[in-house]
């Protein structure tokens, strides 16, 4: 703290010009400040600023960064289970046709030709259905070919543990979340296909053992097959139904199960866009500037600038009234 000491008759030391030049370094400084803090649009520039709020900032800003990675990987999760239902609900439509068809091919009305066609048919069908599965693609990995498995982390603990929602659909699982155990799969890949050609589809599929879909390329005018219309056979057409019914009852289902694991996600991303909101104004609440008040602290330190010059030129004229003491 300054004291108003004057220099008596003393001209080589002037105590109240080093008071006002004093105050006059310490006006400039905080200028200075005031000017930073107004340019940068913050109060907290260096460590030195504030030690305790540059810590708490620097924490924060660190966990809102993770929370900006979970928020994109919950979007990466949410687009792998859209495209993923989005093609269940295709290949449940097709089978839907196939049962359909195989249900009229077990009129008695019918002919041999007319189930042949209905067979055949069918099979473009299946064919179809293949070639979904092997197109969707994610991330240049196949989905439902049965050896698809992610992890998304999409959250963070007050203790920094991860929360992570797994996605898995490989052969005996269908789909798994967390700690989900339906027990059904979408394996599709027990032969390569051309979509173009008349290539081979999958022998079991949606978790029914038994059901081939390439049988239904081999019904014929003399070997019905799966179409054959009798309860003397294992291979008759009323097992064919019940095993089309299971394989839609369990793609529906796998899509279910994504369904509710899409949900989740978009509550998931709520909750992030929530939470980086709400660290982003405790941050701003720490950092930044309040311009109004560094405008006014500003303008203080400029009076008092002027006035510190006005009394250190003022000071400096003292000793000079002694000099006359020497004529």
């Amino acid at each position: 703290m300054p004291i108003s000491i004057s220099g008596d008759s003393r001209i080589r030391t002037n105590i109240p010009a080093q008071n006002a030049y004093n105050a006059l370094n310490k006006s400039s400084n905080d200028i200075a400040l005031r000017q930073l803090r107004l340019s940068t649009g913050k109060r907290i520039n260096a460590a030195a600023d504030d030690v305790a709020g540059y810590i708490t900032s620097k924490a924060l800003s660190a966990r809102n960064g993770a929370l900006y990675a979970a928020l994109q990987a919950a979007g990466d999760a949410k687009n792998v289970t859209g495209i993923a239902q989005d093609s269940l609900d295709q290949i449940s439509e097709l089978l839907t046709q196939i049962k359909d068809a195989t249900a009229s091919a077990s009129s008695g009305a019918l002919g041999t030709d007319e189930k042949v066609a209905l067979a055949k048919a069918s099979y473009r069908l299946a064919q179809q259905v293949q070639f979904i599965t092997d197109s969707t693609v994610f991330g240049g990995k196949q989905l439902l070919q049965g050896g698809f498995s992610g992890n998304w982390v999409t959250g963070y603990y007050g203790d920094n543990k991860l929360m992570t929602i797994s996605v898995d659909l490989t052969k005996g699982n269908g789909a798994e979340f967390n700690t989900g155990t339906e027990d059904f799969d979408l394996n599709a890949t027990a032969e390569a296909t051309n979509p173009g050609g008349a290539g081979a589809v999958a022998t079991t599929f949606a978790g029914v053992a038994g059901l081939s879909l390439e049988s239904l390329n081999e019904v014929s005018e003399t070997d019905l097959g799966i179409f054959e219309n009798t309860s003397l056979t294992t291979s008759g057409i009323h097992l064919t139904l019940q095993s089309l019914s299971t394989a839609i009852n369990n793609v529906n289902k796998v899509a279910s199960y994504l369904g509710g694991i899409h949900v989740r996600l978009s509550s998931q991303e709520e909750v992030l866009q929530s939470q980086i909101t709400n660290y982003k104004a405790a941050i701003s609440r720490i950092e930044d500037a309040d311009v109004a008040t560094e405008q006014m602290s500003l303008i203080r330190s400029q009076f008092l600038q002027n006035a510190s010059l006005t009394s250190l030129a003022q000071a400096n004229q003292n000793p000079s009234s002694f000099l006359q003491l020497l004529r």
